[in-house]
């Protein structure tokens, strides 16, 4: 397994991560994403982050079969709604015996579909779980990976300094480990978000929150609250996406989703409040209640609008 050029689809907060972290071990890292595209992206978004790629020593190339044709060793890390047209796209020009590997918080059915795709083309698919938010731990964050190939992937990846360890020989194993986590987590972000929305509201705040710490002692509630508003309002849109995935995952076994279904929509709705701005001037470190002040303040002039 020859993991020599790296190929990532995808340049957002993972791919500009992932793209940093293994760039010292391997020969090449070449990058694709709608932004670099001209006739997809505004001049602006465009410049910038051609210009990101430059300064970190990573070719942007000029199409996914640009990119394909350089790489023996593809990741896909795009939003959860795209993982079945990357895994499309990326056939149509993958290398015979390449490794794709998907980060994507995807379904275990979409994960099935996507690994025929590719596997079909000749390469060799691999399906990540990544287990929580990358950031803090870089490559380092905890993935399990499932397929056919997985464990020598594991090995090698472990080699890059990574935390990869194989579940499984089939996909949907590690998708359907993520995606059972994600309603528990993503949906305490949504809980967390309209429990202490409402509290503040009221007013009630300061003995609502003690009687979490009582039950729940090992979380700090307050710090908590501040890094789920933060999180959710950068990136609820894609929160919703993955969400919505793991709604599918629910759904591909008999059983309605609707708390996945649910979590989803408030996620959507955080994420719309922060692209019309509601959230703008908040500070990097701001606590909770400025988040829910800003959310509280916008209900209310709607109310006194009619």
């Amino acid at each position: 397994m020859k993991l020599e050029h790296l190929g990532v689809v995808g340049f957002g907060e993972v791919g500009k991560i992932f793209t940093a972290g293994l760039k010292t071990s391997v020969l090449s890292v070449n990058a694709w994403d709608l932004k670099f595209d001209a006739a997809a992206a505004t001049a602006k978004v465009r410049e910038t982050e051609l210009a990101h790629a430059a300064q970190a020593g990573v070719l942007a190339c000029r199409s996914m079969q640009s990119l394909c044709e350089k790489s023996d060793f593809v990741i896909s890390a795009v939003t959860a709604s795209n993982t079945l047209a990357v895994a499309q796209e990326a056939a149509k020009h993958i290398r015979v015996g390449a490794i794709f590997l998907d980060l994507n918080s995807a379904s275990p059915g979409t994960k099935q579909q996507a690994a025929q795709i590719i596997d079909a083309a000749g390469a060799q698919y691999v399906e990540a779980g990544v287990m929580t938010s990358v950031p803090p731990y870089g490559i380092r964050v905890p993935m399990l990976l499932g397929g056919a190939q997985a464990a020598e992937l594991a090995d090698k990846l472990r080699a890059f300094g990574m935390n990869a360890k194989q579940v499984a020989t089939d996909i949907g194993v590690a998708s359907a480990i993520k995606m059972c986590r994600s309603v528990m987590i993503k949906g305490l972000e949504a809980l967390v978000i309209e429990s202490y929305t409402t509290a503040r509201k009221y007013g009630v705040e300061a003995h609502m929150i003690p009687t979490l710490s009582e039950t729940f002692p090992s979380i700090d509630w307050e710090k908590q609250g501040a890094y789920f508003f933060s999180r959710v309002a950068q990136h609820g849109k894609r929160r919703a996406e993955e969400m919505r995935e793991a709604a599918n995952t629910v759904r591909e076994t008999g059983f309605e989703p609707w708390m996945a279904a649910a979590i989803a929509e408030k996620h959507d709705w955080v994420a719309e409040q922060s692209r019309v701005g509601v959230f703008d001037g908040l500070p990097k470190d701001a606590n909770w209640q400025q988040f829910a002040d800003r959310l509280i303040a916008l209900q209310t002039a709607r109310v006194q609008s009619g």
